[in-house]
C-alpha cells in the first residue's frame, strides 16, 4: 500500500454522499459485490444467474469466467457495479491446479523443469477458448510445488490476468517429455479477493433470507460496496466541490485534488475517490503525484469513466 500525498487538510464537506459503510442493504444491493466461491458443475453464467434470483436483483454481472469444471473465486456485482467489474478483468489471479504427468518422470526433474516456467512466457489458448487463438505473453509470478504422489503434481501458481492454466500444464508436459493435462484447478485469489473471503451459494440464500426475517447482519457481512473493485487501482481523492462536474464527465483540475497516492506516475490509470471513500470515476493521470498536489493549474486526472451518478453532490461549477 501507497503512502498518500496531502495537498489540503482544510474541510471540505458539503453535506452530500455517504459513507460506503453507512448504506443499506438495498443501496448495496443496487451497487454491490460478492465473492461466491463457485462450485464445479455450473458454468459461471449460471452460478451468477442463481445469485440473481436469490437477491431478486434485474442486472447481475461476474467478474473472469471460470469453467464448469473449476470452483473458487468469482466475483459477483449487482446493479450499477456491473459496470465496473472490468478492473477485475485485469486483475492478476491465483491457483491450485493438480497436474497429472501421462508417464513417469523423477521428480527432482519435475521440479527442475517446472521451477523454469516462471517469468513471461508465450501461449496459445485452448481450442475450446472463447477468445481468438493466437500466441500470447503472459507472466508467472511464482509457481510453487506443494506436492507430488507418483504422476500428480500439486502446485500453487500466481499469475496475470488471461493464463490458461490448462494450457500451462501442457506445456509443462511437453518440457518433461511425458505429457500432462489439467486433472483439478480451484481460483484461490483473483486481485484483492482470496477464497477466504468467498461464500458460497447457500450462504448466500441464508442471509438473504436472514435479512428478509429482519436480521440483516449475514447479509451486510456478504455484500460489500462496489468500491472494493476499484482497490487494484491508485487513488485520487477529490474535493467535493469537484465531484459533480466529474460525473457529468469533466476531467479533473489539479485544484481539484486532496489527496494522492505517491506511487502515481503520468499516464498511470487512477481510480478518483470522494474524502468519503466512494468511487467517482477512473482516468489518466496527466501528472505525477508530487505534481498533482503542488499544481495551481492544469488538468491533474482525464476522466475515462464515471461510476458516481450525477446528482449525487450538489452542481457547484
Amino acid at each position: 500500500m501507497s503512502d498518500m500525498l496531502v495537498r489540503d487538510k482544510s474541510p471540505l464537506g458539503v453535506g452530500a454522499g455517504k459513507k460506503p459503510s453507512e448504506r443499506s442493504i438495498e443501496e448495496l444491493l443496487e451497487a454491490g459485490v460478492i465473492i461466491m466461491d463457485k462450485p464445479m458443475g455450473p458454468t459461471s453464467h449460471q452460478a451468477t444467474a442463481w445469485v440473481r434470483d436469490i437477491l431478486e436483483v434485474e442486472k447481475i454481472g461476474h467478474g473472469g469466467t471460470l469453467d464448469p469444471k473449476v470452483s473458487g473465486v468469482l466475483p459477483v456485482a449487482t446493479g450499477r457495479a456491473v459496470r465496473a467489474l472490468n478492473l477485475v478483468l485485469r486483475s492478476d489471479k491465483e491457483y491450485v491446479c493438480l497436474m497429472r504427468l501421462h508417464r513417469d518422470r523423477k521428480e527432482e526433474d519435475v521440479r527442475r523443469v517446472v521451477s523454469t516456467f516462471t517469468g513471461r512466457i508465450y501461449q496459445t489458448p485452448p481450442v475450446r477458448s472463447a477468445v481468438k487463438r493466437q500466441m500470447r505473453i503472459r507472466t508467472i509470478h511464482s509457481l510453487n510445488i506443494l506436492e507430488i504422489r507418483g504422476r500428480d503434481v500439486l502446485f500453487r501458481v500466481k499469475c496475470d490476468a488471461g493464463t490458461y492454466i490448462r494450457t500451462l500444464c501442457v506445456d509443462i508436459g511437453d518440457a518433461l517429455g511425458v505429457g500432462a493435462s489439467m486433472e483439478d484447478l480451484r481460483r484461490t485469489r483473483s486481485g484483492n479477493m482470496t477464497e477466504d473471503q468467498s461464500v458460497t451459494l447457500q450462504d448466500i440464500k441464508d442471509a438473504y433470507v436472514d435479512w428478509k426475517n429482519g436480521d440483516e447482519k449475514w447479509l451486510r457481512s456478504i455484500l460489500s460496496p462496489f468500491e472494493v473493485l476499484f482497490d487494484p487501482l491508485p487513488k485520487v481523492i477529490i474535493k467535493d466541490s469537484a465531484v459533480d462536474a466529474v460525473c457529468h464527465g469533466a476531467d479533473l483540475a489539479a485544484v481539484g485534488v486532496v489527496r494522492v497516492d505517491d506511487s502515481i506516475a503520468k499516464d498511470a490509470i487512477v481510480a478518483m475517490f470522494t474524502s468519503k471513500g466512494e468511487a467517482v470515476a477512473v482516468g489518466t493521470a496527466k501528472m505525477p503525484a508530487e505534481e498533482m498536489v503542488r499544481a495551481k493549474e492544469g488538468v491533474a486526472v482525464s476522466t475515462d469513466r464515471v461510476y458516481m451518478p450525477a446528482g449525487t453532490y450538489p452542481k457547484m461549477w
